[in-house]
This record gives structure tokens, sequence and C-alpha cells, in this order.
């Protein structure tokens, strides 16, 4: 893939209602929920959506012959899911959820990012952002065209492994272990939602839930400095 443009993280809803219509720009809803929530993603798509946007489950962009759940998918099953849906390698991609909190958004934005897809940002506050402020909504599924998208070379920078985090755990490697579940699970009081999973963290770790980095009310992200003394007052080096 050659080199692309740099989006910004985060998008504001009034920004992307500036940019529909734009022949490079692709919205993806990405939201995803646990079995527990109670909730049905592609049926919550189908009654109403971003304007244009496109269904991206996270299980299209998992990995499915992991024993683990939602791995990375290999290049080329990424590549397979953006030309299915219409996915340029030179689009912009705005992605949001339904979640209240971005948290699969985020894990889409991250995915794009790694097989390098720089041209991405997350819709901040999400669905909520754009739907509260009576903006139009589409119904049904949306199909575009199929298009081409190289297979993408893996961006390893964004990525460790478990000997690395090993590593980290043990005080062999320089690193700071961050687990954004909640505190019940990071403390293993209750179960993990998924089957076959233990109880507790990683050792070493510590423990900022992902709630925290979003305003509970709006769903938008915290300012940076807001963020910065989270982060500190967690005990966290921000840089």
């Amino acid at each position: 893939m050659t080199a692309q443009s740099s989006a910004p993280p985060l998008v504001s809803a009034h920004q992307l209602a500036a940019a529909l219509g734009a022949a490079d720009l692709t919205i993806v809803d990405a939201s995803w929920y646990l079995a527990s929530a109670g909730r049905d993603a592609d049926a919550e798509y189908r009654i109403a959506h971003v304007p244009g946007a496109v269904r991206m489950g996270l299980e299209l962009i998992s990995d499915p012959n992991s024993d683990l759940p939602h791995m990375l998918p290999s290049a080329d099953r990424f590549a397979v899911a953006c030309e299915t849906l219409g996915i340029g390698p030179h689009h912009r991609v705005v992605i949001y959820d339904g979640s209240g909190t971005n948290l699969s958004a985020a894990r889409a934005w991250w995915t794009f990012r790694v097989f390098g897809h720089r041209n991405v940002s997350v819709l901040d506050g999400g669905f909520r952002a754009w739907a509260g402020a009576t903006r139009p909504v589409q119904m049904g599924l949306q199909r575009r065209s199929r298009t081409g998208y190289p297979l993408p070379a893996v961006d390893r920078a964004l990525v460790v492994g478990r000997e690395e985090v090993e590593a980290v755990s043990a005080g062999t490697l320089d690193a700071q272990l961050v687990d954004c579940r909640s505190a019940e699970r990071f403390s293993g009081k209750v179960d993990e939602p998924r089957p076959g999973l233990r109880r507790g963290h990683i050792p070493g770790s510590r423990n900022i839930p992902f709630e925290m980095f979003t305003n509970r009310g709006t769903g938008r992200m915290h300012a940076v400095p807001v963020l910065r003394e989270l982060l500190h007052e967690q005990g966290l080096d921000p840089a």
C-alpha cells in the first residue's frame, strides 16, 4: 500500500456531517456487544445508522481460526473484508459504534492502523453524538460496489506478543501494562464474560477501565489535559 495522509484520531459529528457525500469517504458502523449486554448490533444498525454507513462487525475483522476470541485477522482476511464493503486503500474512513464509549469503534480503528490504513478516525461520541443532534439517519443494509484492496503489511509497532507482555510483567522489559477492563473483572470478583478465560489480571498491570476515558453524559473523549491527569492519578507516565 502506498503512503497515506494520517487523519486525526477523532472527528466530531459536525465535521462528519460536513463531509457526507464525499467520494473518498467511507463511514463504518463497528458496533459490537458482549452477549451479557442483551443488544443486537446488526439489528440496531438496520433500524438506524449514519447515512451511507456500512456494517463491519468485530467477527469480520477477527481471526476465525484462533483458539482465543477476536484476535487480529490475517492481512488477507482484512483486505477481503475491506473489498467486500467497498473500502478502498485511499478512502478516508470514519468509524463509530453505539456503545456510548466507542469501545468497538476504537478496536476497529486500531485494526485499520495495524494494517497501514492511516486515513481513519473515530466519530467522537459515537452514534449518540450523531443522532442526538437530530441529524438524519438511514435504515436497512447499505451496500457499496466492491473495491480492490492490496494486501497490506502489518505495522508491528502497534502490536506486542505474549513474550513481550511476560517480559514486562516480570520486570525485564521497561514498559507499562494497562488493563482497561472493569475493576470487577480486573480484581477477579466476577467471571469473565467469555467462556474458558480465568479471572484476575496480568501481574504488574494497572487498571484504568475504558469508561474513564470518555464523558459519561456525552460519550465524547475527555480533553487531553484531563486524560493526562487521569493517567497521572493512576500512576502512569503519559509520555
